[in-house]
């Protein structure tokens, strides 16, 4: 069933008319305050999330006008809660604008925070959708009769670097993606349904160029284990617990003393 709907994903991709991508998506560590690296392989991108961690989306528009981001996780839509399309509810971004999706959408006042857990305890499968855990997805569309706004400038200025570090990891893409492939059926981590916090929103107009996405994006998770044992992040480095080239401030009791190498001589 998973792989039936990312085919569905990509057909709906391949199928929509060839424009500049629009939106640029990243995932926000909330725990660690850092932007959640992204390992490439082949056409996919994967991070490592880690149990236990609240996360957020972060979903830029790079365009000069306005659009719709229909957000699915888990192949759950975040504001209806309904087993996502692309044809739902989204968020709208106005030109070079910039949103944090936080949660699972509870009211115009509040969500339900996204966190890392077991695929167990992931709230599409405490409501019986466990098919699609573990990916992430944004359809997005251009909007009907609302003209561009020409500030080229200030996209000049927030338009990200194609060199700038850190952004990505890069691996060798004529590896065989079969381990990815066939790594699906043991997904480990999903997205809960975690604790109330506030987030507000609030209705806008919005009538789509087309039915069928402008730019359709994914980026797949799992544990960093998960991630290793696929190839796609590297072992990480072991350091040492113990330097024998350092001493050591308090390495524990007091141990008998050693006889003495010599005898002092009396003097008499």
């Amino acid at each position: 069933m998973k792989r039936l709907m990312q085919w569905l994903v990509l057909s709906i991709a391949a199928a929509a008319p060839a424009v500049q991508a629009q939106v640029q998506l990243e995932v926000y560590d909330r725990h660690s305050g850092s932007v959640l690296r992204q390992y490439q392989q082949g056409d996919e991108r994967w991070i490592a999330g880690l149990p236990g961690h609240r996360y957020a989306i972060t979903i830029r528009n790079r365009s000069a006008e306005r659009v719709m981001a229909v957000v699915s996780v888990d192949g759950v839509n975040v504001i209806s809660g309904d087993t996502a399309r692309p044809n739902q509810s989204g968020y709208v971004l106005e030109p070079w604008g910039r949103t944090e999706i936080k949660g699972w959408r509870k009211s115009m006042r509040q969500v339900a925070a996204f966190e890392f857990v077991s695929l167990p305890n992931s709230y599409a499968a405490r409501t019986g959708r466990p098919d699609n855990v573990g990916v992430i997805g944004v359809a997005v569309f251009r909007e009907r009769g609302r003209p561009s706004i020409a500030l080229e400038e200030e996209y000049r200025r927030y338009r990200p670097s194609p060199s700038a570090p850190g952004r990505s990891g890069s691996y060798d893409k004529s590896a065989p993606s079969s381990k990815a492939d066939g790594y699906a059926e043991r997904q480990e981590l999903g997205t809960g349904h975690g604790r109330r916090e506030s987030d507000r929103a609030r209705y806008v107009q919005f009538q789509r160029a087309s039915s069928r996405p402008d730019q359709v994006l994914r980026v797949f998770y799992d544990d960093p284990q998960r991630l290793m044992a696929m190839g796609l992040i590297p072992e990480p480095y072991r350091y040492r617990t113990r330097d024998p080239q350092r001493p050591r401030a308090f390495p524990g009791f007091a141990p008998d003393p050693e006889p003495y190498p010599y005898r002092y001589r009396s003097r008499g």
